[in-house]
């Protein structure tokens, strides 16, 4: 009886030899597999089929119980679950790359320039439109009006919007186009001027008022548009955005664009948050396919720090304003309240720490004790000492994008000061608050490459290693939660934990192949790791072999 166990195991290896190999669609191999999972397990294998992953393991046991039709050799390269922004905006990326870009322009004269050229390179256009400037980057730090733009284009409307996309500026045609002769009175924005007369400056919700006045592309060059950004994202290893916050039309061309099957990737898509459209999508309920999902709203509280748009306790260090509201407190409850009454998720844009206090608070409000309603406060960028427990009381999730601190943290001090830096891109402490961050880049404002987004998080620099010693690095987050944040923290925000975010049996075959191994290279090396492959549900949608 001594060998029984010997026995008992040869006769094991003896039966699975013997066994029929079960027939899957792809098997990868020879690879580093960061699972992700509850414990960060790693394997080597795993076999796909139907889109979902069934089995995780070694080489030997995959390949012994599997047989597929198709076979990647990983060649010893990492495997991650596929990349999950967790806030962006994909019209905007998707009309930018049909506008001028202003991202990195180092005067107002330089701006202009770009728009120039782009006229002569598109001499059809009957607007001129163009995003990504940014006044803090110029030696005079004041924001432009349409002066220069009347002269250089005193006979087509021209439109340029801020890298925050919380402010524009525009020329005197523009105006003309959509009758602004005076100085309105807005609430949550500012026409720029003075005497009544508008200067061109339009701060938030001042913007509508020439923008929806601009013609929009049709359907078929939307389409058209997207797929090109489809195919930018795709290289950089996503599989999955959050769409922060369209228009019932623009929603409904992401409905026909998806049942056409033209798009690929998943899209966690919420609904511009006003009191119409709360009411309609809320009768209406959830929308949910396999690859668009529609069952959360998006509320913008205030603007953004760099236009000082951002809504603060105290006045700005660097100006006499505390900023504002886009909408009042009681307007806020109201649709709060409404989407309490529902199953709908509630996700808000605030920057200030005013605007986060009112809203956590108004959250707290409605948000009933041990209930799993995973409302976010998208961006959550300055918050006040006493705030931050809040996110651990009512259980609201932080949602943030680390390249925002990269890119603000030349300038943020001058807007805040010392002392309310210290509650500011604070990642780390909202990370212990609350247990997970969702990751994201907020692109267009931002880089959508999220290499840029994990070196940001975990390094705290900028593409050119500075600062030397990093910024507020006590707010820093592992290698380890930065992926968690692009993958199974930001599939958790959505709801969506169970079936994507990690390589788990029964899960999507949602999967990115890089060609360096992000969780042991240097800090340095991140922002330019390339991907290899992207896999959605099984199916290869980038191969950089095949470029």
């Amino acid at each position: 009886m001594r060998n029984f166990p010997v026995i008992l195991s040869l006769f094991s290896m003896i039966f699975l030899a013997c066994s029929p190999q079960e027939r899957v669609d792809l098997i990868v191999y020879n690879a580093h597999v960061y699972t992700v999972d509850s414990t960060f397990s790693t394997a080597q294998a795993f076999a796909v089929k139907d889109g979902k992953f069934i089995a995780i393991g070694s080489d030997d046991e995959i390949q012994r119980k599997y047989k597929a039709k198709e076979k990647i050799d990983a060649e010893g390269k990492a495997i991650y679950p596929g990349f999950y922004d967790a806030h962006a905006h994909l019209f905007d990326e998707a009309e930018l790359m049909d506008q001028v870009d202003l991202n990195g322009a180092d005067s107002f004269e330089e701006v202009i320039q770009r728009v120039k050229s782009y006229q002569q390179k598109n001499p059809k256009k009957t607007w001129l439109i163009g995003g990504g400037w940014d006044q803090n980057r110029w030696k005079d730090k004041s924001f432009p009006t349409k002066e220069l733009l009347d002269k250089a284009f005193p006979d087509i409307p021209v439109y340029l919007i801020r890298v925050d996309y919380h402010a524009a500026v525009v020329n005197s045609k523009a105006l003309e186009w959509a009758k602004l002769t005076s100085i309105p009175i807005i609430h949550g924005g500012v026409v720029g001027g003075s005497n009544t007369i508008p200067n061109g400056l339009l701060i938030d919700n001042a913007m509508d008022l020439v923008n929806k006045t601009i013609p929009v592309p049709n359907e078929k060059e939307y389409l058209r548009m997207l797929k090109r950004t489809q195919d930018s994202l795709l290289s950089v290893g996503l599989t999955s955005i959050v769409d922060a916050g369209l228009s019932k039309e623009r929603l409904s061309l992401l409905k026909k664009y998806y049942k056409d099957g033209a798009l690929k990737f998943r899209d966690y898509a919420m609904i511009l948050g006003n009191p119409q459209n709360i009411a309609s999508f809320i009768a209406q309920g959830f929308y949910e396919t396999d690859r668009l999902e529609i069952k959360s709203f998006k509320l913008l509280a205030d603007g953004a720090l760099g236009s000082r748009g951002a809504c603060l306790l105290a006045h700005y260090h660097d100006a006499p304003t505390h900023g504002f509201l886009l909408h009042s407190p009681q307007e806020y409850e109201n649709m709060i309240k409404a989407i309490a009454a529902s199953t709908f998720q509630a996700n808000t844009h605030a920057i200030g720490d005013s605007a986060n206090r009112i809203i956590l608070d108004i959250y707290g409000k409605y948000l009933q004790p041990h209930t799993d309603r995973r409302w976010r406060i998208e961006h959550a960028q300055i918050i006040s000492p006493v705030d931050f427990d809040k996110f651990r009381k009512f259980q609201i999730m932080p949602s943030v994008q680390p390249t925002h601190a990269t890119s603000d943290m030349y300038w943020a001090k001058d807007r805040l000061g010392e002392e309310r830096m210290k509650g500011a891109y604070a990642y780390k402490h909202l990370l212990k608050e609350y247990g997970k961050l969702a990751l994201g880049s907020d692109f267009p404002v931002e880089h959508f490459n999220p290499m840029y987004g994990f070196h940001a998080a975990v390094a705290r620099v900028d593409k050119k290693g500075s600062p030397d010693q990093g910024f507020q690095m006590q707010d820093a987050i592992s290698r380890e939660d930065a992926l968690r944040g692009m993958t199974i923290w930001a599939a958790y925000s959505c709801f969506q934990e169970k079936k994507r975010g990690s390589i788990e049996a029964g899960k999507d075959a949602d999967f990115v192949v890089l060609e360096q191994d992000i969780l042991k290279i240097p800090n340095e090396q991140l922002r330019n790791v390339k991907t290899t492959r992207t896999v959605i549900a099984g199916e290869t949608v980038f191969n950089r072999q095949q470029q």
